[in-house]
């Protein structure tokens, strides 16, 4: 499986800053001592184009974005501190994941090491999402002519409202979003399909529910190209999630989503969302299950 990965992924940060910016080296170096992924596959991405950022995000945002001129309000509300190198480093993971999702129309399935920035609106950024890299990947896509229709697979525990909000009228993008009912945003605008689900829900729970609703959902939705924001912080334990999986629920989980993306023969993106366990080499460790989960699933190749 190829995967786009860049050194420029990883950011310093204040000390004590929640974000768990080390987790994108430490889930490379745990990848490839794995053999998960060859070094070989892993393809270093460029920085997005402008031209490309503004078929998603406004002028006037990414104009304060380069130029460094946000607010503390905007600053605040996007959680991360604005630098050259966090710009930078945005726009490489916008480009990794339109990377990916062409490698994974060639090959069947391939993965940004970052990506899932759901969070990110046309006109700012929020909850540590700087810009939507989703989005901007299904309109570069859109515009070569390489997909007509995408579905969007959200299980991060917070609801994909930047994706929800911006897709809102267009038919052929479906966004399926699995989150907590109670959590983080608290203004969620609608999904093609929203499940909420309440806080402490266990494994047999959300796998049930899940079973109950993505097998529809991709039947509906008749994807060219699957993106699936596999977030971790579903997870017992985890700082911001509220929910109670365990590791072996993460596994099933991802392991049924990516058969039954399979199992129709369909392309898929693999991309991080959020996670916050109790250390970044922890949290890298919990994503790189979707990547365990995407050997077994796909060893064989596309049907």
């Amino acid at each position: 499986m190829r995967a786009s990965y860049s050194e420029g992924y990883y950011v310093p940060l204040p000390e004590g800053h929640p974000f768990p910016m080390g987790k994108f080296p430490a889930l490379r170096n745990i990848l490839v001592r794995e053999d998960l992924l060859d070094p070989s596959d892993i393809v270093s991405p460029r920085q997005a184009d402008w031209a490309d950022l503004l078929r998603v995000h406004t002028r006037e945002y990414l104009s304060a974005l380069a130029d460094g001129t946000l607010s503390r309000q905007e600053e605040r509300r996007m959680g991360l501190p604005w630098s050259r190198q966090l710009v930078y480093r945005s726009r490489l993971a916008v480009q990794g994941t339109i990377n990916a999702a062409f490698m994974a129309l060639q090959d069947g399935v391939a993965a940004n090491l970052a990506g899932g920035t759901h969070h990110a609106m046309p006109g700012h950024g929020e909850g540590f999402c700087v810009l939507n890299d989703v989005g901007v990947a299904i309109r570069v896509l859109k515009s070569a002519c390489w997909v007509q229709r995408t579905l969007v697979i959200d299980l991060d525990v917070h609801q994909g409202n930047g994706n929800a909000a911006y897709f809102r009228d267009d038919d052929s993008v479906y966004t399926f979003s699995m989150h907590g009912a109670k959590n983080y945003p608290f203004r969620k605008p609608p999904s093609s399909l929203d499940v909420p689900l309440k806080d402490d829900i266990e494994d047999d729970a959300y796998l049930e529910t899940l079973a109950d609703y993505l097998p529809a959902v991709l039947d509906a939705a008749q994807p060219d190209l699957v993106f699936y924001l596999g977030g971790i912080d579903v997870m017992k334990d985890d700082r911001y999630g509220r929910m109670a999986l365990s590791r072996d629920g993460l596994h099933a989980r991802d392991g049924y989503v990516l058969e039954q993306i399979r199992n129709r023969d369909l392309p898929v993106v693999l991309l991080l969302s959020g996670g916050y366990a109790e250390t970044p080499e922890g949290t890298a460790d919990l994503h790189a299950v979707m990547h365990r989960e995407a050997a077994r699933v796909f060893k064989n190749g596309r049907n």
